[in-house]
C-alpha cells in the first residue's frame, strides 16, 4: 500500500487542495469579473466627465455671478437717496453672504432692523456710509425710527469701520 500513515495522508490532502487553489488561481476565465471590471471603469469614467461639466458650468455661472453683482447698483437704496453704492463689500459676501455684510454688527441694527434695511436694499456698510442726510431721514421714517436716531447712533461712521476692517477700534469705540 502507498500511503499508510495518518501523516501520509494529511500531506496527500494538503497536496490536493494546494493543486485545487493553485488550479482556480491560474485559471484564465474570469469573463464575468472581467466584464464587471470594465463596466465599472466605463461608469467611473462617465462619472468623471459628467463632474467635470459640471465644474465648467459652475465656473461660468460664477463668473456670471460676479460680472452682474459688479455691474448692479442698488435701484431701491438710491431712490431713499443713497446714491450708487457698491453691491458688494471688501469683508462681507462670501459663498453664502451673496455680497451683503452683517449689518447687525453696527449698534443700533438688531436682526428686524436688518432685515427690514435688505427689504429696501442696504445689504453693505457701504450702502450705508453712502446714505445722505434726507436718505437718512426717509429710512428713518420707513423704520419707524424718530428723526435724527441714525445721526446719534453713528451709523455711517459704525460701517465705515466695519467696512475698513477697524473691528478692534469699532469694539472699543461702539460696543
Amino acid at each position: 500500500m502507498l500511503f499508510s500513515t495518518p501523516t501520509q495522508f494529511a500531506v496527500l490532502a494538503l497536496c490536493l487542495i494546494a493543486g485545487w487553489l493553485f488550479g482556480l488561481a491560474s485559471h484564465p476565465g474570469g469573463r464575468k469579473w472581467k466584464e464587471r471590471l470594465r463596466a465599472e471603469e466605463a461608469a467611473h469614467r462617465a462619472t468623471r466627465d459628467e463632474i467635470a461639466t459640471r465644474d465648467t458650468r459652475l465656473a461660468e455661472l460664477e463668473r456670471d455671478r460676479e460680472r452682474w453683482t459688479a455691474s448692479q447698483t442698488v435701484a431701491p437704496v438710491a431712490a431713499a437717496g443713497v446714491g450708487t453704492a457698491a453691491a458688494t463689500s471688501s469683508r462681507g459676501g462670501g459663498f453664502f453672504g451673496w455680497g451683503r455684510d452683517n449689518l447687525s454688527r453696527i449698534r443700533g441694527i438688531d436682526e428686524h432692523t436688518e432685515q427690514q434695511l435688505r427689504q429696501d436694499g442696504i445689504k453693505t456698510y457701504a450702502a450705508i456710509e453712502a446714505l445722505t442726510p434726507e436718505g437718512e431721514a426717509d429710512l428713518e421714517q420707513r423704520l419707524g425710527f424718530g428723526r435724527g436716531r441714525i445721526a446719534q447712533q453713528q451709523w455711517r461712521e459704525q460701517a465705515a469701520l466695519l467696512r475698513e476692517g477697524h473691528d478692534d477700534d469699532h469694539g472699543r469705540r461702539f460696543v
